[in-house]
């Protein structure tokens, strides 16, 4: 009886998950747009409203591996009740705030509580679709995250006009509204009874802590502090009996590549989300509300396709979906480098291929590493996915940040002729090699290999 309502259980949860991901991602960039009006009200320097978001990012991003780790063990519905309750508590905490610290108290209750959406984001689509049906599941959540991008500013800004921005803390209650269904259609089953590693785990979230704060305020002493946290993960996972996450797991050279090469390409990717907002206002001075508005065409086509690019790695195999994506990245990188300098619109459209392709390979390599994973390991191993992703964003913004500061005299790209724009075309430049030679590495380690070899769930589902 549960071979037959599991794929009817699938249908229904990934809907549910792909509102659930619009709510919780609009929630995680529409603050960027008030923090000068909450930085006002509070007299506030700029490095401390900085927090409102910092903090929240920071706690995201630890929090989808201890998800992970903990979905492993514990029901699936329940921590999604826990994790979306607490969600709505901070929204009422920041709402009702009328201190800093308040606000500041309700973002890192929302963050605790959110960080459980992006760690079972992807273990939805491995428990209840087969692995031939798994892309087009994945390619919805996808979807429900690009929505949730176009709409974060949009939203913000209506709301902002119209009420306090105190208001923009409401929308996440309404994820309460999707805990009655994922209660009814997630299963009791329990993955594993091994026991939780609470040691192992505040070490890994001191260590990812340190590395992000590390970065972003560029201090040796956290840096030390990192190294130092990080050695003591590594005794504790070669030490435990049961450790948070186990050595054996990296010793899968596939799921370490795939691990690596998403690592890069999310780095990658996030020059579109971070980068291009410079270039139009530093070269092509442009406001604000235009700049967001030059975005979000991207984000609404990379939401119509999403669906389409799972489809696309269920049919012809994450290998031929992965290469797409790297086309329509590749394509993207050499034209904003060889028109950075051009009308607004042009970069509109550009950027529409590079968000369709991050979306596309997103959607290829979820699917290839989680077919890497043993069962048992599927939610840390997707939630250490999800981690790597957030420090990619943070140490590659640090990156972009430093280059454009530098600023460069000179074009590497012979059709850029506008000095302004030289950083930025360089940059993308860069950025186009560094795709192509991760296409690279991932053509010789894993297409080189026999189909009759690959077998499922010891690494062989990467293609």
């Amino acid at each position: 009886m549960q071979d037959i309502s599991q794929p009817y259980a699938g249908d229904k949860l990934v809907r549910i998950l792909a509102f659930t991901l619009i709510i919780t991602v609009m929630s995680a960039t529409m603050f960027n747009i008030v923090l000068p009006e909450i930085r006002n009200d509070f007299h506030l320097t700029f490095s401390q409203v900085s927090w409102v978001t910092s903090a929240y990012l920071l706690i995201y991003a630890v929090g989808t591996v201890i998800y992970g780790k903990l979905a492993d063990t514990w029901k699936l519905k329940n921590l999604l009740t826990f994790g979306l309750t607490l969600f709505a508590l901070g929204s009422l905490i920041g709402f009702f705030s009328h201190q800093f610290g308040t606000v500041l108290i309700g973002r890192i209750v929302q963050a605790i509580g959110a960080a459980v959406v992006p760690a079972t984001s992807t273990l939805i689509p491995i428990r209840y679709y087969p692995p031939e049906k798994r892309g087009k599941a994945l390619g919805i959540a996808m979807t429900g995250m690009a929505i949730g991008s176009a709409l974060g500013p949009v939203v913000s800004a209506v709301l902002v006009s119209l009420l306090d921005w105190r208001w923009l803390f409401c929308i996440p209650v309404l994820t309460l509204a999707a805990i009655p269904f994922y209660r009814k259609y997630l299963d009791d089953a329990i993955p594993t009874s091994a026991k939780m590693d609470w040691l192992g785990g505040c070490l890994i979230a001191a260590t990812v802590a340190l590395l992000l704060l590390s970065i972003t305020n560029q201090s040796m002493l956290l840096a030390l502090g990192f190294a130092l946290s990080f050695g003591l993960f590594q005794i504790r996972i070669r030490t435990a009996a049961e450790p948070f996450i186990r050595a054996e797991l990296f010793r899968s050279k596939r799921f370490s590549l795939c691990l690596a090469i998403a690592f890069l390409m999310t780095g990658t990717g996030y020059s579109l989300q971070f980068v291009s907002p410079h270039l139009l206002a530093n070269v092509h001075h442009l406001a604000p509300g235009l700049i967001g508005f030059i975005m979000v065409p991207a984000a609404i086509v990379t939401a119509f396709l999403g669906k389409k690019g799972g489809s696309l790695a269920d049919q012809k195999g994450n290998s031929y979906l992965f290469y797409v994506a790297s086309a329509l990245l590749l394509a993207c990188f050499v034209l904003l480098s060889s028109f950075a300098g051009t009308s607004p619109v042009s970069i509109a459209v550009f950027l529409i291929l590079g968000n369709v392709g991050v979306s596309f390979m997103m959607i290829a390599l979820s699917n290839a590493i989680s077919q890497t994973l043993p069962k048992e390991h599927a939610g840390v191993g997707m939630g250490l996915m999800s981690m790597l992703n957030f420090i990619a964003g943070a140490l590659s913004a640090t990156l972009y940040s430093k280059a454009i500061d530098s600023g460069s005299d000179q074009s590497w790209n012979l059709f850029e002729h506008h000095p302004e724009g030289y950083v930025y075309s360089n940059i993308y430049l860069l950025l186009a090699i560094l795709i192509l030679f991760l296409a690279c590495v991932y053509y010789v380690q894993f297409n080189r290999v026999k189909p009759k070899k690959r077998v499922l769930g010891k690494g062989g589902g990467a293609s």
